[in-house]
């Protein structure tokens, strides 16, 4: 199963990398990887380098909606 997630990460990572404008659209879909993965710690560090990147994009306003349910869960 880890081999089948790893390596559908590499051709979702492959695929996003043909859009070189987008990279706040690829670690907000990482972090929402990452808590598919029950890795909160590490989604929490993604949703944040968002909000700091690029604090206009839209998925800086998905990222603080993620942020403030991921803290609610703890």
């Amino acid at each position: 199963m880890k081999q089948i997630i790893l390596a559908l990460m590499i051709i979702m990572t492959m695929a996003l990398a043909g859009c070189p404008g987008d990279q706040a659209g690829e670690l907000f879909e990482t972090a929402k990887f990452e808590e598919l993965q029950n890795n909160p710690e590490h989604a929490t560090q993604l949703y944040q380098e968002i909000l700091k990147k690029y604090p206009e994009s839209e998925y800086a306003r998905k990222a603080k909606e993620r942020l403030s349910a991921l803290h609610k869960n703890k």
